[in-house]
């Protein structure tokens, strides 16, 4: 199978599928999905024409895309803007899907990641910023998995922590990205944790009700991030933030502390005080050391220097963010920020300025760009 032709090929078959009306980003995942069958079959039976082939099988594949997500949109209208507390509504096909897709034949990783385009309705660019690695990268993730899954029966489904990591990752999207999917993430482990005794299903439903309930105080009238300590807390859902609380504690009671457990006290932490500077973050950093035990995640050491920098003052934030690899995404605008914390403006500034060119959607760039402004203004320059 000639590697060299397929490259050459792609372009154009690109190319004709988005003049017969395929949007560019679907267009090219099918040629993708098409490429990956190319591999698997040209060898033993290659096409007469090369090109139609392609045409052909990308085309199909765009169709089967597009019927799945208008199927999955269809799901998504059924849900109420807002979820519901309580016991959750009859179970749909939805939550099979992602146990389906979670399928033992595939890494965790990648069951996560196919399970989000296939399912989830996300692009390949939203999962490859929610694992924070580049797009190319995941393309190659994604393509691999379905490749490895395409002649298998699916008649065992996956296991409850790769769901779980599924529906955590499409909570996040719907949360703060392009797509609004958190409602839906919510619904579907509300009916995991009612068909499953898991103490970790608890414990993620626990996470998401705690950060849903300061969602309507997260962004001002204008668009603009709302940082948390200057939230108000009045707008703040306090039935949420009950149920979320209610649910951790029967979870916790159990001793078998998981991470999604962890995060929830962290969450719950935050939600208790009444202001800012009530904030316990001395308790905050010992969950945060748990949550590290738990899953040795240079996320959550980023995190935690925040919370050291709270507890212990911003310089021992800044020698615990020392430990943190610098080229994680938001390293820099948690140094901008313990150096404000510390007097140092000048640094201060031109970090949240670098901290702006790196930010990942346009919304956490133009409140990097504002900070640096303020700063800047009271001769941080």
């Amino acid at each position: 199978m000639n590697e060299v032709l397929l490259r050459s090929l792609t372009p154009s078959v690109l190319g004709i599928l988005v003049r017969r009306g395929a949007d560019f980003a679907a267009a090219e995942d099918a040629v993708q999905d098409a490429l990956v069958e190319a591999v698997r079959v040209w060898s033993a039976d290659p096409p007469r024409d090369p090109k139609g082939w392609l045409v052909t099988v990308a085309w199909r594949r765009f169709l089967d895309a597009t019927r799945a997500d208008a199927a999955r949109r269809r799901r998504e209208d059924r849900v109420d803007e807002e979820p519901a507390p309580g016991p959750a509504p009859a179970v749909d096909d939805t939550l099979q899907l992602y146990f389906l897709c979670a399928h033992p034949s595939l890494t965790p990783s990648s069951a996560v990641a196919l399970t989000l385009r296939a399912v989830g309705g996300l692009t390949t660019r939203q999962i490859a910023q929610a694992y924070l690695v580049p797009e190319a990268t995941m393309a190659q993730r994604i393509s691999r998995a379905k490749r490895t899954v395409s002649g298998v029966r699916f008649d065992q489904p996956g296991d409850v922590a790769t769901v779980l990591r599924v529906l955590y990752l499409v909570f996040n999207e719907g949360y703060s990205g392009d797509v609004d999917l958190v409602a839906e993430a919510i619904r579907l482990t509300r009916q995991l944790a009612a068909a499953i005794d898991h103490p970790e299903v608890a414990g993620l439903l626990a996470l998401m009700l705690l950060h849903h309930a300061r969602r309507a105080a997260r962004t001002a009238s204008d668009g603009s991030l709302v940082p948390l300590a200057e939230q108000d807390r009045g707008r703040w859902d306090t039935e949420s933030i009950a149920e979320g609380v209610e649910i951790l504690q029967a979870a916790l009671a159990r001793d078998r502390l998981g991470e999604f457990q962890a995060q929830a006290a962290i969450a719950a932490l935050h939600a208790d005080a009444r202001t800012a500077e009530e904030t316990d973050w001395v308790q905050i950093v010992e969950w945060y050391d748990e949550l590290a035990r738990l899953t040795d995640s240079p996320v959550v050491r980023l995190n935690r220097a925040v919370a050291v920098g709270e507890a212990d003052g911003p310089r021992a934030g800044l020698a615990a963010l020392a430990a943190v690899d610098d080229t994680l995404p938001r390293h820099t605008a948690v140094a901008a920020y313990l150096h404000e914390r510390d007097g140092d403006l000048t640094a201060a500034a031109q970090l949240y300025t670098e901290a702006a060119q790196k930010a990942p959607n346009l919304a956490e760039r133009d409140h990097l760009t504002r900070q640096a402004a303020r700063l800047n203004a009271r001769g941080g320059r």
